[in-house]
């Protein structure tokens, strides 16, 4: 009788390893079908970009892009540099790009096209909390320290200039690295940094100061971020940036009716130990987190959006960035949001 029991236990135990293997086997053929027929595509963003950064992590955890028949391997980058480096060597198919970045791209290849605006993000420029330093006109005499190259010198340059001041000659500014910037801004009492009067940076840095009482802003101003995708790949996949943009919109949707959800999903991979406080003024700039209806979501371009576009080119060639100056509306296609109906 023992042994009989025995039999069946071992019987039963085999049933249902099988059962299992077969189960195994079938669910994993039946994802191969059922993700062989989409279309696979490399998406480039960077890791610590808020705003960027919720919306990539939205279409990593959704089916939104899988239900636009796309696939993607996501593929984090630190900053825009190694970004450009890895378009350049054919392995990313689109990229989450700044205005600066998508112009020194467009430098080095005619591969690759703008299909869609990515988000606003603010650019300050700031002084201590208790600094005498009221307006930018005060920063005549001044030290302002910057990282040279990046949208933060573009638009204190810019901030200079609208004051009425000459930035070679009425003010001091220097380079600073915005990683850098953590070991000067420590005191909410401050009036200076050691010689330094003033910063500019771009967020989410001066957000971080913001959310600590660590600064002062002066003035901000906006980079037009981008959606920049490879020619070669739509030549080959034609429905794929329209189907793209379709999943990119509707992630804009979900952001704004999730946002906790999409911050956390954030920092759990970007290890940004943050607020949400400070999520919310990196994302207080970008308007579709706080339309009322989702067909008031935008991801074209105004006429304005083009103009800082070709600020962002003609300042790198200005400064000798690059040596070829971009005619920024040649690298924009607008067709694909236009057939999505996404204008």
């Amino acid at each position: 009788m023992r042994l009989l029991k025995n039999k069946t236990i071992v019987l039963f135990g085999l049933i249902l390893v099988v059962g299992v293997l077969f189960f195994s086997v079938y669910w994993k053929q039946k994802t191969l079908l059922k993700t062989s027929n989409l279309t696979k595509i490399k998406v480039g963003w960077q890791t610590p970009w808020a705003t960027q950064g919720q919306l990539t992590q939205i279409l990593k955890h959704t089916d939104l892009l899988q239900k636009n028949g796309l696939v993607a391997d996501f593929k984090g980058f630190d900053f825009g540099a190694p970004l450009n480096e890895a378009a350049l060597a054919k392995g990313v198919d689109v990229i989450f790009t700044a205005d600066q970045p998508a112009a020194t791209l467009f430098t080095k290849s005619q591969d690759w096209v703008i299909i869609g605006r990515l988000m606003y993000n603010r650019v300050s420029l700031y002084v201590p909390p208790r600094s005498p330093i009221t307006n930018v006109a005060e920063l005549k005499g001044k030290t302002v320290a910057m990282p040279f190259g990046a949208a933060a010198q573009r638009v204190a340059l810019k901030a200079e200039v609208d004051a009425g001041l000459n930035p070679t000659k009425d003010v001091n500014n220097i380079n600073l690295g915005i990683l850098e910037q953590g070991d000067l801004v420590k005191d909410s009492n401050a009036v200076r940094w050691g010689k330094i009067d003033a910063l500019a940076g771009f967020d989410p840095t001066p957000a971080i100061f913001e959310s600590k009482g660590l600064i002062r802003n002066l003035a901000t101003g906006k980079v037009v971020s981008v959606i920049v995708m490879s020619k070669d790949f739509i030549k080959v996949n034609p429905d794929a940036p329209v189907k793209f943009l379709k999943a990119f919109y509707d992630s804009y949707d979900y952001y704004r009716n999730n946002i906790d959800q999409a911050d956390n999903w954030f920092v759990e991979e970007s290890n940004l130990s943050v607020s949400h406080d400070v999520f919310k003024t990196c994302s207080d700039i970008e308007p579709n987190l706080s339309v009322k209806n989702k067909s008031d979501i935008r991801i074209g371009f105004t006429d304005d959006d083009y103009n800082v576009l070709q600020d962002a080119a003609d300042f790198i060639f200005n400064q000798s960035l690059v040596k070829t100056k971009v005619n920024m509306r040649d690298f924009v296609d607008v067709s694909y949001l236009q057939k999505s109906g996404l204008h």
